[in-house]
């Protein structure tokens, strides 16, 4: 019975990821086809334009305990090509540390500038930034709102390569392709930009183009005021406010554009800490959007392909539960054949080897989009993928954990990224605040689970079962690296 149990869930887990990768491929091939034939034109202002061709924007900043970004931030918004008069700038700080002084000073000096801008703190952080950012909304003077988290350092033509899309009475959102200022200050960095990149690539143009459902990223984007009035206003049941508005919106009817050709400047996390802690608020806010938005879908009257790239879009972070559970149950299953599991075990490996493909095929794209030639793709592709594909893996409990806890309806804190101003392999984060030297619990286990897929590979051999061996591999490295960057992150914080 145990063996009959082992094998159903460990198919059934094949299929969940068979249908996840070919609907993320689709979106590779419709990406690959629109850029050939439709190259991205892009619109653009010019900043001598009469004053009344320029609407009202209010800019948002939300902040919290951002000690080493804050003023960069804050000096790239107030260097905007755009006429004071017609905008206003939001400092939406509800820190607690020496960063509210540090915004208290940044505003007044530009308030001697003849800038409207204005700072906002509250005591009482009720809902985190969708708190902040629904607080400060009955003093939003403009007609479109941009928002910019603290780690970003736009660049001075954002709204006049933004704003010319909203002529559509319904267009909603306009957002842009997020950057990596420090993509190379390390490994980490780079698998964190490898997987960023896809997103920003292959499936944010791939959903926009054939009218599916997207997100706003929470930054780096503008939305049309009234969107935000209609959808039902910032709302913080979730962790993944942007997710929630923007689907809410989507489902009034509202359109959203995405502009690949437009990026915007930011900070990938420098320590593991901090990336888990980023990867733990996405997931987990996922699986929350998910189990709030999917009955609306649902009984939405929509095309049944957007409905499909829909769900497949909000159960995208549930997908390590997947993953993890697959990866666990595939060492009893060479442990436990018989004569059912040997007539069909060769597919189990099948399925492994096309899953793999249809994942590279995706990252491969958007490798090939983001590259300056063939031969940069192919040493990038090469090098990070399998890297990329281990620390999948390894961080599948981690993740699965926090989509679990989303589905449950656990609250939890929104626990901010920090971030250090790192922007290139001379600077460093081991000495500043917002670091910690714990070790949890949960990286002691992911230790125990890289043993296991040792012992997963030691078993192939022993059982002359080799059609997984490959995933063992990746799992044991994937766990191990996971552990060791925890590990040894949290060994190098000085303080």
């Amino acid at each position: 019975m145990i063996e009959v149990i082992i094998v159903v869930l460990y198919a059934l887990c094949l299929v969940c990821l068979l249908l996840y990768c070919t609907i993320e491929m689709n979106l590779a091939i419709q990406y690959q086809k629109h850029k050939k034939n439709n190259p991205e034109k892009l619109r653009v202002w010019t900043a001598d334009m009469e004053d009344d061709k320029y609407p009202p924007v209010t800019i948002q900043l939300p902040i919290f305990n951002e000690l080493y970004v804050v003023e960069r931030l804050v000096d790239a918004i107030c260097k905007f090509d755009y006429p004071k008069d017609k905008l206003q700038i939001q400092v939406l700080d509800d820190s607690t540390d020496e960063t509210l002084e540090i915004s208290r000073k940044k505003v007044e000096e530009y308030k001697t500038k003849g800038f409207d801008i204005s700072l906002h703190h509250r005591v009482d952080r009720t809902g985190y930034k969708a708190g902040a950012l629904q607080a400060a909304m009955p003093q939003v003077k403009g007609e479109f709102i941009a928002i910019f988290d603290a780690d970003f350092i736009p660049n001075a033509d954002f709204l006049l390569r933004t704003l010319p899309y909203f002529d559509a009475y319904d267009m909603g959102v306009v957002q842009t392709r997020w950057e990596h200022i420090n993509k190379h200050y390390s490994l980490l960095t780079q698998i964190q930009a490898f997987f960023i990149d896809a997103h920003f690539t292959v499936e944010q143009t791939g959903r926009n183009i054939q009218g599916y459902f997207m997100n706003f990223n929470g930054t780096a984007g503008v939305w049309r005021k009234k969107t935000i009035e209609d959808a039902g206003g910032w709302q913080a049941d979730t962790l993944t406010e942007d997710l929630d508005l923007s689907y809410r919106a989507q489902l009034k009817g509202w359109k959203f554009k995405y502009l690949e050709g437009v990026g915007s400047p930011s900070e990938l996390p420098a320590d593991m800490r901090a990336f888990k802690s980023q990867q733990f608020r996405w997931i987990k806010g996922g699986a929350e959007t998910a189990a709030k938005i999917l009955p609306k879908v649902a009984a939405a009257n929509l095309p049944f392909p957007i409905k499909l790239n829909a769900f497949s879009h909000l159960l995208s972070s549930s997908i390590y539960i997947v993953i993890f559970l697959s990866a666990i149950l595939s060492v009893p299953l060479i442990m436990v054949k018989n004569q059912f599991i040997e007539m069909n075990y060769i597919r189990y490996g099948a399925f492994f080897f096309l899953t793999n493909i249809m994942v590279a095929f995706m990252y491969f794209t958007s490798v090939r989009n983001t590259s300056k030639d063939l031969k940069t793709t192919w040493k990038t592709f090469l090098f990070i993928l399998p890297i990329f594909l281990a620390i999948t893996l390894g961080l599948s409990l981690h993740n699965a954990l926090a989509a679990i806890r989303g589905w449950l309806g656990e609250k939890t804190p929104f626990v901010r990224t920090p971030k250090f101003n790192i922007r290139n392999t001379k600077d460093n984060w081991q000495d500043k605040q917002y670091t910690s030297k714990e070790i949890t619990t949960l990286t002691i286990v992911e230790a125990l689970f890289s043993l296991y897929f040792l012992f997963g590979i030691g078993y192939s051999f022993y059982s002359g079962s080799m059609e997984l061996l490959p995933f063992y591999i990746l799992a044991f490295f994937g766990f191990g690296a996971t552990f060791w960057y925890s590990y040894a992150h949290a060994k190098v914080v000085k303080h």
